[in-house]
């Protein structure tokens, strides 16, 4: 038995000895992909585990994250600090290993793999964050940002619809530091692959534009080592390494079962495959040599200190990029931004009340905004000019030439979300992606990932309601806001008015963590904004317009709904009523600010009409007294935008109609 294995099987008994104890978890992936990343991981792999966030390190991201006992083991092994109490807490509250990889919970893991192929895809993210940015900052001699990102990938993400999404922009892009790794075991959780899953995933990948080394043992060291040197070698296109393994290897009644994939391997069947494996080591124990042989720290140290060295001579010859690459790395937003809003500010305010699209206003802001915000890398799903996330300021990436800041997804509407979590957590990028708001369903989930991450990922939806008119009920949203803002750290924005849609971008540009901003095909509202709304806005929610006096009635509204509540408004004042209209742009951030501050801006007891065009299920939350939601209980209608409103009856006239409701 070589000292290759010897070191593998570090791996699979670690692993299978923490599901045992844990008596839960998937020891079958990491056992028979031991040997593929024991090759990567002291061969290949740059990394220091003495500094895990080292800007320059390979990215390694394990998609098919069930299996997370293999990067836990790894991360143990090579120096991370994981300790073996740790290990034993596996699955356990408040641990460091819980059941999938997550980010921010263990050094090491660079994002987090629990849907099968988001790994995937966020891994093409950060081949492209690197790409981008090598682009822009390395000169001659000078390659600063220099690393590869690898992502192991099984059976079950390459079924994921949103792996092919990713791959085919992979490959498009030809993202050569990329390489993909394939554990090839045919097996899934219900059995023998082939039944279900009969593609030739080496054609499929050529013909994505990949690179592909097919047919690769992976239990032999030798050969995964050539196939790993042969995907380094590849000048234009990303790698696909096409491993053959058993999963579950060295367990003699279970490997290449499917009984190996999800539960432990028992008692009996862990003392048979010690013996079968010669590993006589009791339960996590790994010897000293092997220990000292998988250590990583001074390797890393080594490569650190030598990209150290590099960049300090880089600083000395070009240190306004230096000095540049720093700040964005940290996450600092240039110098003058604030100033840069306070000007966005004064413009909105000089200009007066403007009635116009809310995606026109958004545009506006955001071309003005990204003069100065070189990090910020936008993107559509194929509607970059009806979203209007194409700005004046926007240039298109292509495959040979990444020095633009705008990249085309094309419809790949999942692909695009999870890829912008790769560039966030990446570092450096901002990125901003656009659709239609009824397609956020396509990629909620990785929108929902974001915010599971804390990552600035920004996501820009049109097309809000049923005002997308003639289209019909398939592109007319109604339950998507509330499910957007039903996600934890989630803040979410419908501006009604171009001072609301630049706090919108202020805030999640400054924000650490994800935003969705709604910004509505159709008109807003002319709104005679004053300097001080925009501390209002800031909260999420505030007093567009004062009552004459103490309020007899509340309007409340969202986006373009806030034209509604001020014309109902001016009708019920000509009754003699006292109606103060109130903006809730962001329901996530005014359900966060105090109880004082909320029950002030609603005037506490008071009644209260709130208006969105979309399920009204949310904003009973906020209601503090007699009052009623007026909003979209149903699909829309093939029409025009205004007949269908009037059809569902979310008008002015109804908005007076409930407000002397409850005024009786």
């Amino acid at each position: 038995m070589s000292d290759r294995r010897e070191l593998a099987n570090a791996i699979r008994f670690l692993t299978i000895d923490v599901v045992q104890k844990a008596n839960s978890g998937h020891p079958g992936t990491a056992m028979g992909m031991a040997d593929i990343a024991e090759v990567l991981w002291n061969d290949f792999l740059r990394h220091n585990p003495a500094n895990p966030k080292w800007p320059n390190r390979d990215r390694f991201v394990q998609s098919n994250g069930h299996g997370s006992m293999l990067i836990y083991s790894l991360l143990h092994l090579s120096g991370y600090g994981l300790t073996v109490q740790d290990l034993k807490d596996h699955r356990k509250m408040h641990s460091r290993t819980p059941g999938h990889p997550e980010y921010g919970i263990t050094a090491g893991v660079e994002t987090t793999t629990g849907p099968l192929g988001q790994g995937f895809a966020t891994a093409v993210g950060m081949a492209l964050a690197e790409r981008k940015l090598a682009q822009e900052f390395n000169r001659d001699g000078f390659d600063v940002v220099d690393h590869h990102t690898y992502v192991f990938v099984g059976d079950g993400c390459l079924m994921e619809g949103i792996a092919q999404e990713a791959a085919s922009l992979a490959g498009t892009l030809k993202l050569n530091k990329l390489i993909a790794v394939y554990d090839d075991n045919k097996i899934s959780i219900d059995g023998e692959t082939p039944g279900w899953f009969a593609d030739d995933s080496a054609a499929r990948f050529r013909a994505l534009g990949w690179n592909v080394v097919a047919d690769v043992d992976g239990h032999d060291a030798q050969a995964i080592a050539d196939a790993f040197a042969a995907a380094r070698r590849s000048s234009d296109k990303p790698t696909l390494i096409c491993c053959k393994t058993i999963i579950g290897y060295g367990s003699p009644n279970k490997q290449g079962k499917e009984e190996v994939h999800g539960a432990p391997l028992g008692a009996d069947e862990v003392a048979r495959t010690r013996e079968h494996l010669g590993w006589p080591h009791e339960a996590f124990v790994v010897p000293d040599a092997i220990m000292r042989a998988w250590d990583a720290r001074p390797r890393g140290e080594k490569v650190e200190a030598e990209w150290r060295a590099l960049f300090d001579a880089y600083k000395a010859a070009h240190p306004a990029l230096a000095a540049e690459l720093e700040r964005r790395l940290a996450g600092d937003l240039p110098e003058g931004f604030d100033a840069l809003v306070s000007g966005e500010v004064e413009r909105i305010l000089a200009a007066g009340p403007v009635r116009q699209p809310v995606r026109k206003a958004s545009n506006r802001v955001l071309g003005n905004l990204l003069q100065s915000l070189p990090e910020v890398i936008g993107g559509s799903a194929d509607v970059s000019l009806s979203t209007l996330a194409w700005t004046g300021a926007a240039r298109s990436i292509t495959p040979d030439d990444f020095s633009g800041n705008f990249v085309h997804y094309g419809v790949r509407e999942f692909g695009m979300s999870a890829m912008m979590n790769g560039m966030a957590a990446h570092g450096g990028l901002i990125p901003y992606g656009a659709c239609y708001l009824v397609f956020s369903d396509y990629s909620r989930n990785a929108v929902r990932l974001s915010a599971l991450m804390g990552l600035k990922s920004i996501f820009v939806y049109t097309h809000d309601s049923i005002g997308v008119g003639e289209d019909g009920p398939t592109h007319q949203p109604c339950e998507q806001l509330v499910a957007l803002r039903a996600i934890p750290n989630m803040s979410l924005w419908r501006p009604g008015s171009e001072l609301e849609a630049l706090a919108a971008w202020d805030c999640a540009l400054k924000r650490q963590g994800p935003s969705v901003i709604v910004a509505a095909r159709q008109d807003g509202a002319a709104v005679m904004h004053g300097p001080d709304d925009l501390e209002g806005i800031r909260k999420g929610g505030y007093v567009l317009r004062e009552a004459d006096g103490k309020p007899d009635i509340v309007l409340v509204a969202t986006g373009t709904e806030l034209a509604l509540v001020l014309e109902a408004g001016v009708a019920l004042e000509s009754q003699g009523k006292a109606v103060r209209v109130v903006s809730i742009p962001n329901g996530n951030l005014f359900a966060a600010q105090d109880r004082e501050y909320q029950d002030s801006v609603l005037a506490f007891g008071t009644p209260a009409v709130f208006v969105e065009a979309a399920s009204p299920i949310y904003w009973y939350q906020f209601l503090k007294g007699p009052g009623t939601v007026v909003g979209v209980d149903r699909f829309g209608e093939s029409a025009p935008g205004p007949e269908i409103y009037r059809a569902l009856n979310l008008t002015a006239e109804r908005i007076v109609s409930e407000a002397g409701q409850l005024l009786r």
